[in-house]
C-alpha cells in the first residue's frame, strides 16, 4: 500500500516543491526551534533563570545538571527535518524524468535547498552532541532499519562540506528578481531571498562548517563570496535610490543605527530584527502573523512577550555596571546592542526578538531611556546568518590563519563594533576598539569572541562559540571562567564538571540508547544510572 501511495504522489514538480516547503516549515516548528535555541544559548554565560513557570528540564540545564533523560537530549525532531530533506533529494530526480515542466535547473535548485537545510540540521546536532548518526537515505518504507553508529565529528563535517560544495553552484542566486521600470522598482523580493536557501546561504553555512573544521582558506573564500554579493546589492540599491540608511563602516556597507545625524538610534535593530528580511540578512526563518503558522513559540516562551517575562533573563554580571569600564562586555553606553538586547526598563529582561522597535538617544555618561515597542504576536523571525556573522567568521579565520599583524581581521571586527556605536568614517565620537600591532593571536581570538558575544547575544550562537574555542584549544581552560561567571553558589561545582572536555556536549537520550545498540554514551555521563543501556 505504501508503494502505491508513493508512486501516485511523486509525479510532478508541485509534489517536490510541496515537500520542500515542508522542510522549511519543519525547521521552523516549535520542537526544532526550541532545541536550536536551547542548545545554542542556555548553557552559555548570556542567560540565567528568568520569571514565570520555568519547566524543570530548563532549570536543570541552567544549573548544568545534564542527565540522559532530559527532554532536550531528544534529537528526533531534527532527524524528522533531515528525513524530509533526504526524501526530496531521493525523489526529485525521478520526478524530473517524468514531468516535462520540471526542468533540470529547477530540480538541481530544489536539491540544493534540501541539502543545505539537511546540512544545517546535522551541523547543529554535531555541535551539540559531537558524534551523531548520519545518513542521506530517506526512511520511506516500514521495512527499512535505521540503526546507525555515530559518525565521528570531523568525518561528519567532511561529508557536509562535500555535500554543500556539490550543490553550491546549483543554488538559486536570487529569487523574485523584478524587471526595473522606474527608480522605485524593487531590485529583489527580500522575503524570498532571506527566507529561502540561496547560493549565499550555502556559502555562509560552508564558511561556518569550515571554521569549525579548521579550513581557514575555504572559510575565507566563502565569506568573500557573500561579502561581494552584498556589495553588489548595495551598488544596485544605490543606483535605484533604495539605500535608506546604509552607510560605510571600514569600507563595508551596513545598515546604520540612525536615520540621520543627531537622530535617535535603533534603526539597525528595527530593520534587521523588527522588520526582518533586511539587506543584511543571509538566511532567516520567516514567521507569519498571529493567525498564521508556524509561529515563533521559542521567543515567546523563553524570552517573553509584552505581558510576560520568559523562562530566561540576561545574566546578572552582564547588566551589573553596564556602561562602566569594569563591565566585561558592554563598557560604553554608546553600544546600541546593550539596549537592543536587554530591556533596561524591565529588570533587564531579554529584548532581542521580543521587541519589534526601539528608539533612544546615545550618551557617553548616562543610561539611555529607550522606547520599546513589543510585538503583537509570535512572528519574530529567527536569524541563522547575517552580514555581521559572515564578517566575524572571516575575521576569526584570518586570525587562526595567523595573518601578519592581524590588521585585516581587526578591520572586520571594528566595523561591526563601529556600527553598534555609530562610528562612521566621518563620525568617530565613540570608537572604542584600538588596534595594537603587538597583539598576540590569543588576544585577537578573545577580541573576536567578545565582539561575537555583543553582536549575537541571545541568537543561539554563544554556547557554540565557546565549544568551538574549547575544541580548538583541546581543553576548557579558557572557556570555564567565562561560563562560570554567571554562577554564585554553584560556581565551583560547575568548574569541576567543565574540567572534562567531554562535558561541553549533551548526553545521548536514554531511550535512544535502548533502541540503538550502536550508540555509546558520552563518557562525561558514563557514571549516571541512565548512561548506557546494554
Amino acid at each position: 500500500m505504501d508503494q502505491v501511495v508513493l508512486e501516485n504522489y511523486w509525479t510532478e514538480k508541485a509534489d517536490v516543491t510541496s515537500v520542500l516547503y515542508g522542510c522549511y516549515e519543519s525547521l521552523g516548528s516549535k520542537d526544532v526551534l526550541n532545541r536550536i535555541g536551547v542548545w545554542g544559548e542556555l548553557r552559555s554565560d548570556n542567560v540565567t533563570l528568568g520569571g514565570g513557570n520555568t519547566p524543570n528540564e530548563i532549570r536543570e540545564l541552567l544549573d548544568e545538571n545534564l542527565v540522559p533523560t532530559n527532554v532536550y537530549c531528544n534529537w528526533s525532531s531534527l532527524y524528522g527535518v533531515i528525513n524530509r530533506c533526504n526524501t526530496v533529494c531521493y525523489y526529485a530526480p525521478k520526478v524530473q524524468q517524468i514531468d516535462p515542466n520540471y526542468s533540470l535547473t529547477d530540480m538541481k535548485a530544489n536539491i540544493a535547498e534540501a541539502t543545505a537545510i539537511r546540512a544545517l540540521c546535522y551541523f547543529t546536532l554535531a555541535r551539540t552532541f559531537r558524534d551523531v548518526p548520519y545518513t542521506t537515505m530517506p526512511s520511506i518504507d516500514d521495512d527499512q532499519e535505521f540503526v546507525l553508529p555515530a559518525t565521528p565529528f570531523d568525518q561528519l563535517l567532511d561529508s557536509l562540506i562535500v555535500d554543500l560544495e556539490r550543490v553550491k553552484n546549483d543554488a538559486v542566486r536570487r529569487y523574485g528578481k523584478e524587471e526595473i521600470t522606474n527608480s522605485l522598482s524593487p531590485i529583489y523580493v527580500p522575503e524570498q531571498n532571506a527566507g529561502r536557501i540561496t547560493r549565499w546561504a550555502v556559502c555562509a553555512l560552508l564558511a561556518d562548517i569550515c571554521l569549525w573544521k579548521g579550513d581557514w582558506n575555504k572559510c575565507i573564500d566563502n565569506c568573500n563570496e557573500v561579502l561581494a554579493y552584498k556589495r553588489q546589492v548595495y551598488d544596485e540599491l544605490s543606483q535605484e535610490e533604495q539605500l535608506k540608511t546604509i552607510e560605510m563602516f571600514e569600507g563595508i556597507p551596513m545598515i546604520a543605527e540612525t536615520t540621520a545625524k543627531g537622530s535617535p538610534v535603533g534603526n539597525a535593530y528595527n530593520q534587521i530584527f523588527g522588520d526582518g528580511n533586511s539587506y543584511e540578512s543571509v538566511f532567516e526563518l520567516n514567521y507569519l502573523s498571529a493567525s498564521g503558522t508556524p509561529k515563533n513559540e521559542f521567543v515567546a516562551a523563553f524570552y517573553g512577550n509584552s505581558s510576560n517575562n520568559g523562562y530566561l533573563t540576561s545574566a546578572e554580571f552582564i547588566k551589573d555596571e553596564l556602561g562602566k569600564s569594569s563591565n566585561p562586555i558592554f563598557k560604553t553606553y554608546y553600544d546600541c546592542r546593550a539596549f537592543e538586547s536587554m530591556n533596561v526598563k524591565d529588570k533587564y529582561s531579554i529584548a532581542k526578538y521580543v521587541i519589534a522597535d526601539v528608539s533612544f538617544t546615545q550618551s557617553s555618561t548616562t543610561l539611555p531611556s529607550p522606547t520599546y515597542a513589543y510585538r503583537g504576536s509570535d512572528n519574530a523571525h529567527w536569524s541563522f546568518y547575517r552580514l555581521s556573522d559572515v564578517m566575524l567568521m572571516k575575521a576569526e579565520a584570518l586570525i587562526e590563519r595567523d595573518d601578519a599583524s592581524f590588521s585585516n581581521a581587526f578591520s572586520l571586527i571594528t566595523a561591526v563594533n563601529k556600527r553598534a556605536l555609530h562610528c562612521t568614517e566621518t563620525d568617530k565620537k565613540a570608537d572604542t576598539l584600538v588596534f595594537s600591532p603587538t597583539a598576540s593571536k590569543a588576544e585577537m581570538e578573545e577580541l573576536v569572541l567578545l565582539e561575537r558575544q555583543r553582536e549575537f547575544m541571545f541568537e543561539g550562537k554563544r554556547w557554540f562559540d565557546l565549544v568551538r574555542m574549547a575544541r580548538r584549544d583541546g581543553n576548557t581552560a579558557r572557556i570555564t571562567p567565562l561560563i562560570t561567571r554567571k554562577y554564585k553558589s554553584k560556581r565551583n561545582i560547575v568548574k569541576v564538571k567543565m574540567a572534562d572536555p567531554n562535558y561541553i556536549y549533551f548526553p545521548y537520550l536514554r531511550s535512544e540508547l535502548k533502541v540503538n545498540p550502536l550508540l555509546h554514551q558520552n563518557p562525561a555521563y558514563s557514571n549516571t544510572e541512565d548512561s548506557e543501556m546494554k
